[in-house]
């Protein structure tokens, strides 16, 4: 029986083939340093990054915020507009059926006291007005104030004879006639003077007058809110 050798690691692997690959150990890869500045610098444009990010995010939200606040605040100067301008209108159209109001009071105590003093001169027109259409007309009542009958007869008398009428002239003087007031009939017409019926309808052309300005300035509110 042959002798064992002693292994003695003096094998030299020069001259014997290459190991194949698959049985070769997988070293782990040499790990690459990252120099410190580049550290450093990466940081600091992430911070900037971030810093340029929230601001502008910012500035977006307070803007946006912003253009809410001016929004509302406009909404509601427009409100308050609107009610100014409505209580304006509403004051001026006041102001002015007032001052209307006292015009027509002022020209009634006018009236008044010019009637008072000259009572016989709106009858006096109306005779005058009356007279040329009056050829061939059988008779002329004068129903006027009981004070003022003679007055009136002898108003109507110069008159008829200066305009050619040949009728018959006939003055009453009735009580419940108002001073001033007087109505002149014939066959087929008349006059009249009516100082209540002239004040009601004075009334009425007011009231119509203030009406139509109301509308139309209505009208003009709603096409400035409708613009």
């Amino acid at each position: 029986m042959a002798a064992l050798a002693r292994f003695t690691f003096d094998l030299d692997l020069a001259d014997h083939p290459v190991l194949p690959q698959s049985i070769m150990p997988e070293l782990p890869p040499e790990p690459v340093g990252i120099a410190e500045e580049v550290v450093e610098r990466l940081v600091r444009e992430a911070r900037e990054e971030g810093y340029a990010e929230g601001l502008v995010a910012g500035e977006s939200n307070a803007t946006s915020m912003s253009s809410q606040t001016i929004a509302a605040a406009a909404g509601t100067l427009a409100a308050h507009a609107a009610s100014m301008t409505a209580a304006l209108d509403e004051a001026r159209a006041e102001s002015h059926k007032e001052a209307v109001g006292l015009a027509v009071s002022v020209g009634r105590k006018l009236a008044f006291h010019l009637v008072g003093r000259e009572p016989t001169a709106e009858l006096e027109a109306l005779i005058a007005e009356c007279m040329p259409s009056l050829t061939g007309v059988p008779h002329l009542v004068i129903r006027c104030h009981e004070d003022l009958a003679d007055q009136i007869r002898d108003i109507a008398t110069a008159q008829i004879a200066t305009s050619g009428y040949a009728g018959r002239l006939v003055v009453m003087g009735e009580p419940d006639i108002r001073l001033g007031d007087g109505r002149l009939e014939w066959v087929d017409g008349g006059l009249i003077r009516d100082a209540d019926g002239l004040d009601a309808e004075i009334d009425e052309t007011i009231a119509a007058y203030l009406a139509a300005k109301a509308n139309k300035a209505g009208s003009h509110i709603a096409k400035e809110s409708g613009e």
